[in-house]
């Protein structure tokens, strides 16, 4: 892969059409830029109104008509090209559709995404803390351009579920509290001394996010509530064109349905035989009482999670670096953070352009969770880490070379990254790193969990027959109360984590089958690379190739593989 950075290459006319968007994409929203580690306007918030949608929509379908005009001059045009024009005219499907106008969920919608950008703004100055503070002063005009949305939506009969209504409000109350995250974030500023007129103008602006989430909330409660929808699913329309958007693919969503069953059914048959070799004879959750109780696998608190994440994710990287993969000095740092939010949750963000913020793993660890075990989790290491996110995401943004600014941090979908991910955790096992029963029994249990949700998924937003799970026999269609206690019957996890984690497949249809299916699409393809080269087939320069691609939807990926 270094090899790739180190060639030159002219930039081309659709270079300068991505290059432009990405600009463009910097101007309609300033949070782009922080993501980006760009200067800038760094207080400021997107226009999240009707206004601020036709924007986007006019900037989309002017750059989409100029990148049709223009003919590709070599690979990485021809992926560029395929990938950009993919995603805009996927934008301007959904924008027909109207899904903006109930874009509410408790993970990846606006409410969610005005306060996670804080967390990578810098802190190392007077003038970062005023970055901060502008931003915290200017989130209660961007929460009422998303009203305005939300009003909108009220108006012409395009709501979210009140399932994701009731919850949204709950966690506004959580950010609107004396003791939430905005209180907690300047009660004592960290990185440099602050004069009094800055503290108390940072605090003044503490106050008024605060102040903001609290109005939120009340709309959420007194306005949306009594409109919202009653059904969780989305219908087969709008979950295809959601599937789409996070696969960048087209699959068959009957059959993968039938075929998320089967691998359900497959995973479970391989955790019950590791069970067996934890402890001969027992079940699975016998042996997960039995590793639980195990006190070499226990950690204590956060502080302790934290230490142990980050010496499992350097060796990986050291051990990794030397055999398997081409790790550049620069993506060699890998920061392990507990995240300031108690949402549930654990993720990755990517290194900025220039790499100074480094990729970050995040472990959003919810209220009252205290106690964690290790042979859960070492296979999350490496799925936020390396060879998973970090490798994958960090290679993209050091192959400047190649790649234009869009191909290195912005293109990509949730199928081609988490996809490679998952793939990554299996890859892991085959490298020995998970010989460990009580590891690979980890490993599985996530494994199982992205199969269940790939039926859960579907099966919510379709409206397809519920197929029963110990104590919810089979009969009616999959809800909310049924898919929890599917969920439950199918991963080993606190129950806040289960509860999480089903709120947000029922609010973000189509992203939680993208991990097991775009595993899945990943797996084919080398497969069939193998298959194609025969003996010649070498699966380290078939990652180096697949990865040097950058983030790409997976038709795209299959196009430029198989080529």
């Amino acid at each position: 892969m270094s090899s790739t950075t180190e060639a030159s290459r002219t930039p081309t006319a659709i270079d300068a059409i991505a290059e432009r968007w990405v600009d463009t994409l910097v101007d309609l929203d300033p949070a782009t830029a922080t993501w980006l580690g760009r200067p800038g306007r760094t207080g400021e918030y997107a226009d999240l109104s009707p206004a601020g949608h036709a924007a986007y929509i006019a900037a989309a379908t002017a750059t989409l008509a100029e990148l049709r005009a223009i003919e590709a001059v070599d690979a990485v045009d021809v992926v560029t090209k395929d990938d950009l024009e993919s995603t805009l005219a996927l934008d301007l499907e959904s924008d027909s559709l109207k899904l903006q106008l109930r874009d509410l969920n408790v993970i990846e919608s606006p409410p969610q995404q005005l306060r996670d950008i804080i967390d990578l703004m810098p802190t190392d100055s007077v003038d970062a803390w005023r970055d901060i503070s502008s931003r915290l002063g200017n989130l209660r005009g961007a929460l009422e351009g998303y009203v305005e949305t939300l009003r909108l939506g009220i108006r012409e009969g395009v709501v979210p579920a009140k399932h994701q209504v009731r919850a949204v409000a709950e966690q506004a109350d959580r950010q609107a509290a004396e003791d939430g995250f905005f209180a907690g974030l300047v009660e004592n500023p960290e990185g440099a001394e602050l004069s009094g007129a800055v503290l108390a103008e940072l605090r003044a602006n503490a106050d008024s996010a605060r102040a903001a989430y609290s109005w939120l909330g009340a709309f959420l409660r007194d306005e949306l509530l009594p409109v919202a929808a009653e059904a969780d699913g989305v219908g087969r329309e709008a979950y295809a064109l959601h599937s789409r958007r996070f696969l960048g693919a087209t699959v068959d969503l009957d059959e993968t349905y039938e075929w998320g069953l089967e691998e359900l059914a497959r995973m479970t048959a391989e955790q019950e035989a590791v069970a067996d070799l934890i402890e001969p004879g027992a079940s699975v959750a016998r042996a997960i009482e039995v590793l639980d109780g195990d006190p070499a696998r226990q950690l204590d608190g956060t502080d302790a999670l934290q230490r142990w994440m980050q010496s499992k994710s350097d060796q990986a990287v050291d051990e990794l670096g030397r055999t398997h993969f081409d790790i550049p000095e620069v993506i060699r740092t890998l920061e392990c953070r507990i995240a300031p939010t108690q949402e549930g949750g654990i993720y990755y963000s990517a290194p900025s352009d220039d790499f100074s913020r480094p990729g970050r793993m995040w472990w959003s660890v919810p209220v009252g969770v205290t106690r964690f075990n290790t042979w859960r989790e070492t296979t999350t290491v490496y799925h936020e880490g390396v060879p998973g996110h970090h490798l994958q995401l960090g290679l993209a943004v050091y192959n400047r070379a190649t790649l234009n600014t869009y191909r290195r941090a912005l293109a990509g979908t949730s199928g081609h990254a988490e996809g490679w991910a998952l793939y990554a955790e299996r890859l892991m096992e085959e490298l020995g790193y998970l010989s460990d029963p009580g590891d690979r029994l980890g490993m599985l249990d996530g494994q199982r969990m992205r199969a269940a949700r790939v039926v859960l998924d579907i099966g919510v937003h379709l409206g397809k027959p519920f197929p029963g799970t110990p104590g919810v026999p089979a009969g009616g269609t999959w809800n909310a109360e049924n898919a929890f206690a599917f969920m439950k019957n199918n991963v080993n996890m606190e129950e806040g984590f289960v509860r999480f984690e089903v709120d947000r497949y029922l609010g973000w249809p189509g992203q939680a089958p993208s991990y097991k299916v775009g595993q899945r699409i990943w797996e084919e393809l080398r497969a069939e690379r193998a298959e194609r080269e025969g003996d010649s087939f070498d699966v380290k320069r078939f990652h180096s190739e697949a990865l040097t691609l950058g983030g790409v939807g997976l038709d795209t990926l299959r196009r430029a593989l198989l080529a």
